[in-house]
């Protein structure tokens, strides 16, 4: 099934791999086009805007990933479910790891070519950076456990997801700085896990990075356990219902 992914995914679009780089490389250009227009050369204390940017998008890209490729896991793989040993949950797994596995390899390109072109890509503790990145990619995996079963059996679900990707990376301060913004509106936006993500991970890469308010290891990982939990509590309670869609 991994191999079966694989190829499909890395194969099956002949620009596949090229709009993988090219998309957060796009996006940044035009923040940066941005960002130099309206403010001047610097905008996010104690780290360079361009890394920042770049960190943030490719921690984001981890969690939406995870949680829109999760979506359509079940419906690709219907004919396998034949299989008495092949459960609906595995396609979701297998294509997690898979999306993990393959952003990381495009991080990894990011951060060799930023040092390569000098900017400063190369985290302060790598350890921190490490976890973090990981605890993204759980929290994606969370995420994709619970829209692969509510899209599954209400497709409608899986376009209100979709739909909400844009204004959840606006909100998640991927763009900008949320520190920035007033404390009653900060204290709402950080009931989302993924800020508490990106900014412990930024923090790794820069070690006088000020975090957001209210950052926190244990609510990240409180949402992580919950968000696998329910969505592993789906996939069992209604196993049977995504096997005969």
């Amino acid at each position: 099934m991994f191999l079966r992914e694989a190829t499909s995914r890395t194969m099956g679009d002949r620009m596949g791999w090229f709009w993988m780089l090219f998309e957060p490389i796009a996006f940044t250009a035009i923040m940066v086009g941005i960002r130099s227009f309206v403010r001047g050369d610097r905008l996010v204390v104690n780290a360079e805007f361009i890394p920042w940017m770049i960190i943030g998008l490719m921690g984001f890209y981890l969690v939406r990933e995870g949680m829109l490729r999760g979506m359509g896991a079940i419906d690709a793989n219907q004919a396998l479910f034949s299989y008495r040993q092949v459960k609906p949950i595995d396609p979701v797994f297998v294509r997690n790891f898979l999306e993990g596995m393959l952003r990381t390899f495009v991080f990894l390109m990011f951060i060799v070519g930023g040092l390569m072109i000098g900017l400063d890509m190369k985290p302060d503790n790598a350890i921190q950076a490490f976890i973090a990145w990981f605890s993204l990619w759980s929290l994606g995996l969370g995420a994709g456990l619970i829209s692969s079963v509510l899209a599954t059996l209400v497709p409608e679900l899986g376009k209100v997801v979709r739909m909400l990707s844009l204004p959840l990376l606006i909100i998640s301060g991927v763009i900008l700085p949320l520190g920035n913004l007033p404390h009653w509106l900060l204290e709402h936006l950080m009931l989302n896990p993924i800020p508490h993500g990106l900014s412990l991970l930024r923090q790794g890469f820069f070690e006088n990075y000020q975090i957001i308010h209210g950052t926190s290891w244990l609510y990240l990982w409180l949402c992580i356990l919950v968000m696998n939990t329910l969505g592993l509590i789906l996939h069992l309670r209604f196993s049977d219902r995504l096997k005969a869609k």
